[in-house]
């Protein structure tokens, strides 16, 4: 049953009047990485539907409108991309080594897992793709018999907790130079990590940006490669 205008518009605004309280929680605390505003937002739009009796069929297709905006949104990555592109020329090599080594060893490790804790094909292949951006994982799942609905909550799984974890981890590690932050975080959390190293830095934001667009293409190409060899 398709939701009315009303509904449409009620929903649609929530979902941005939520997140910038997220967002606007998220400063206030000094950017704490346990409040990234995916991850409460998402918690607050949960207990919203949970509180009103919502179903979330209604919630997504009301929303509609904001997910289609995600399109344009990813090709405006270029522009970050762009600013950095001599700091990218100088370091390509080093990103290229990077992204393959990364890459594969997100998809296999995934795989394996899956595979020695008793999962199913169908579940080691939802969980191929997980370090990829969205729009790329759910097909490449598909591809090999796997569920979209489960690769899209790996695939933001994945996302909130690089995003939680990587500056600790980075911080313990002592890496400071904003290109491997980047370059990291947009290579394990894609689109979440992206979105939180673009209010870290622009130079950080470029090289997330890149990091994501290219292990997406790369993950396209790798897990099937990675499938037939542990299959």
């Amino acid at each position: 049953m398709t939701p009315g205008i009303a509904k449409v518009l009620a929903w649609s605004a929530a979902s941005v009047l939520v997140y910038a309280l997220a967002l606007k929680i998220y400063r206030w605390r000094n950017a704490h990485p346990f409040l990234i505003p995916v991850a409460t937002g998402a918690a607050l739009i949960m207990a919203l539907l949970a509180l009103l009796d919502e179903p979330y069929p209604v919630y997504a297709q009301s929303t509609g409108l904001l997910r289609s905006l995600i399109g344009p949104a990813t090709v405006a990555l270029a522009v970050p991309m762009f600013v950095q592109l001599q700091r990218l020329r100088s370091v390509w090599r080093e990103l290229s080594a990077t992204l393959l080594v990364g890459g594969a060893a997100a998809i296999a490790l995934a795989m394996g897992l899956a595979w020695v804790l008793g999962a199913d094909a169908s579940l080691v292949a939802s969980l191929a793709p997980k370090s990829a951006t969205m729009p790329i994982a759910m097909p490449v799942a598909e591809r090999f018999g796997g569920q979209a609905s489960i690769t899209a909550l790996a695939v933001a799984v994945t996302g909130v907790a690089g995003a939680i974890f990587s500056e600790p981890l980075l911080r313990w590690m002592r890496i400071r130079d904003d290109r491997v932050r980047g370059f990291a975080a947009g290579l394990t959390a894609h689109a979440i990590g992206l979105a939180r190293e673009m209010q870290t830095s622009p130079v950080a934001g470029g090289f997330a940006a890149l990091a994501m667009c290219l292990n997406g293409v790369a993950t396209a190409v790798m897990v099937p490669v990675v499938y037939r060899l542990l299959a």
